[in-house]
C-alpha cells in the first residue's frame, strides 16, 4: 500500500495478521532488510514495513529529513491501518525514528525495541561527516560513497571475511536507493536531538538488541541503553555486527517473537 503524507508518498508492506508490530529499517537500506524476520513474525502478527521516505521504494521529497517527520510518517501509515496502539521496533536509524516517535506519541507505542541503535546525538564530528558524504552524494549523483562509507561497517569483522551473501545483499539493497534520497536522510541523521531525556519516561517493555562485534555501537553502549528505560532488557547476538537480521537471522526472530509475545 502507498501512504501520502504532505510532500511524500510512503510505500508499505503489511504481512499477517494480529497485533500489529512496525518495523523500521536502517540506513542506507529498506525494508526488506526485514524478510527474515517477517517470515517469522507475520505467522502470529501483523507486520508493518514502510520504506522510509527518500528510501525504498517511497518518494524522495526534499530533504532534510528529520527524525520527528519521519515519526509522522509512521503515525500516518498506522491512521491509515486504521491501527491506534503497535509494538514499534527500529534498526539503527530505524531506533532513532523510534525514539521520536516515542516522544511524539507515547500512548501509541505497546512495546519498544532497539536492535543496534543508539540514543545520544551525533558528536559534531560525526555530523560533519555525515554533512560531508551528503554533499558528495548529490554532487557524484550515485550511491557508491554512501555504500562504500556505510556497508563494511555494517558487519561482523568474520562475515566480511567470509564474503558471505549477506554482504552482497546489503550492498544490492542500499544502491537501490536514489542519492538524493540518502543524503537528505543524512543530514537528518546529523540533526538528531538526544534521546536519553525521554527513555527515563518509558513505562512500556524495552528490548535492546546488540551486535557483539558491532563496529559502531558497542556492547558498553548498549548497556548504557538499557540502563536508561524503566523497564529494559538486552539481548546480545554473539555472532552479528549491526545487522543481526542477515548475520543471525533465525536468533533475532526468536529474540522478536518472544518479546512481542510478551515473555521477558
Amino acid at each position: 500500500m502507498r501512504v501520502t503524507v504532505d510532500d511524500a508518498t510512503i510505500d508499505v508492506a503489511t504481512d499477517g495478521s494480529g497485533e500489529p508490530v512496525v518495523l523500521i529499517h536502517g540506513f542506507p537500506l529498506s525494508r526488506e532488510i526485514w524478510d527474515p524476520q517477517v517470515e517469522k513474525l507475520a505467522q502470529r502478527n501483523l507486520t508493518i514495513r514502510p520504506d522510509l521516505r527518500g528510501m525504498g521504494r517511497s518518494s524522495v521529497p526534499d530533504g532534510p529529513y528529520l527524525m520527528e517527520t519521519l515519526a509522522g510518517d509512521i503515525a500516518a501509515v498506522l491512521d491509515a491501518i486504521g491501527i491506534e496502539r503497535a509494538t514499534i521496533v527500529g534498526h539503527s536509524l530505524g531506533g532513532y525514528v523510534a525514539m521520536a516517535f516515542c516522544r511524539m506519541y507515547t500512548e501509541r507505542v505497546q512495546r519498544l525495541a532497539l536492535v543496534c541503535s543508539r540514543l545520544a546525538a551525533d558528536q559534531p564530528e560525526v555530523a560533519k561527516n555525515r554533512e560531508d558524504l551528503a554533499d558528495r552524494a548529490e554532487r557524484e549523483g550515485r550511491m557508491d560513497a554512501i555504500v562504500d562509507a556505510f556497508v563494511p561497517r555494517l558487519f561482523a569483522t568474520a562475515t566480511l571475511e567470509e564474503r558471505a551473501p549477506a554482504v552482497t545483499q546489503a550492498r544490492a539493497l542500499a544502491r537501490k536507493n536514489d542519492p538524493r534520497g540518502a543524503a537528505a536522510m543524512l543530514r537528518g541523521m546529523a540533526q538528531r536531538v538526544d534521546s536519553y531525556d525521554i527513555a527515563e519516561e518509558l513505562a512500556m517493555p524495552v528490548l535492546i538488541v546488540a551486535g557483539a562485534a558491532d563496529q559502531g555501537v558497542t556492547l558498553t553502549e548498549a548497556e548504557d541503553v538499557r540502563r536508561a528505560f524503566p523497564h529494559a532488557e538486552l539481548r546480545v547476538m554473539h555472532r552479528s555486527g549491526h545487522v543481526p537480521m542477515l548475520e543471525e537471522p533465525e536468533a533475532l526472530s526468536k529474540a522478536l517473537l518472544e518479546f512481542v509475545a510478551g515473555g521477558r
